[in-house]
């Protein structure tokens, strides 16, 4: 078997997250204390009892997410002997679950992770008025058709395709007035369905340019080491090990497409046939089948699944 560890984005937080696996183990307790410490908050009790509202802001949705899945490696590391230069041939994470790979394998402290996530979402808050953007989903729709839909819908204003998820589903964002457009479009062109997306903001397009910018200045400062195994870019959908390069890229991955189906296709080329979700929820675990139907997806989140999991390794 050959495994990448994949970590999960945004819209997987739940209230709950991390408070089974922090009662289990205390190195996942420690983690979460580590995270509070960085940024100088209770994150964790958020994580563990909310308010969900609290916890969906962009700003606490990011650290908290990555805290999770950070957790868990610990985790498997403490209690199995989890190995990446062993057990993986690659990671990779969606959007700031990028943060969360990289993290994992090495590259940032847990420390300037939080404090990088926390900008970035306070930074992509605030990188457009509240109302002025959106993000839809288009659901039957392949990326080239998502691209010219979202290209017909623009009429001046900013309309991408944000998220290239797997066949089938594929997320625009842009102007809030573009993406009305775009989804009386996809219906006109017999779409299955598509949906405006519950999200504050605009991610993944031109218009998160302001944050990308506080990104570059945020990253320029930071430590970044080669991890331990290569990291599949969401920008290029291709590995990467150099800091230098993982730094640019993830400036870029601020604006630019989320090319998920395309990094885990890209793992299966390279021999991957089993993608490991570290973290809460079971999105990209999901989606592993719907990309390719040889791949197995597996989802470890609490206690029982840790369990399970190392019987694996």
């Amino acid at each position: 078997m050959t495994r990448a560890f994949v970590f999960p984005g945004q819209g997987s937080q739940a209230v709950g997250m991390g408070r089974e696996l922090a009662e289990a183990f205390e190195v996942a307790r420690l983690t979460f204390e580590e995270v509070d410490d960085a940024l100088n908050q209770r994150l964790s009790r958020l994580m563990f009892e909310g308010p969900d509202a609290d916890l969906t802001l962009t700003e606490n949705a990011q650290p908290a997410l990555m805290a999770v899945s950070v957790a868990v490696m610990r985790v498997l590391k403490d209690q199995g002997g989890l190995d990446f230069g062993k057990h993986a041939a690659f990671v990779a994470g969606h959007s700031l679950g990028e943060y969360s790979a990289l993290c994992t394998a090495g590259a940032f402290s847990l420390a300037d992770t939080a404090r990088l996530l926390k900008l970035r979402g306070q930074a992509m808050q605030k990188a457009v008025p509240v109302g002025q953007g959106a993000m839809a989903a288009l659901l039957g729709a392949e990326l080239e058709q998502a691209q010219a839909i979202a290209a017909d819908a623009a009429q001046g204003d900013v309309c991408t395709v944000a998220n290239d998820n797997s066949s089938g589903q594929v997320v625009i964002s842009g102007h809030a007035e573009a993406i009305d457009r775009a989804i009386m479009l996809a219906a006109e062109r017999g779409l299955k369905r598509s949906v405006r997306l519950p999200v504050s903001a605009p991610f993944h397009c031109p218009l998160m340019q302001p944050a990308a910018d506080a990104m570059a200045e945020a990253l320029a400062n930071v430590t970044i080491s080669a991890p331990q195994v290569p990291v599949v870019a969401n920008v290029t959908a291709s590995a990467v090990s150099d800091p230098n390069t993982i730094r640019r890229l993830l400036v870029e991955q601020v604006t630019g497409m989320v090319r998920w189906r395309e990094s885990v296709l890209f793992m299966k080329e390279q021999g991957v046939d089993s993608l490991v979700e570290l973290g809460s929820g079971k999105v990209l675990s999901g989606l592993a089948k719907r990309i390719d139907k040889e791949l197995a997806g597996t989802s470890v989140q609490g206690p029982a699944d840790v369990e399970s999991f190392l019987k694996t390794l």
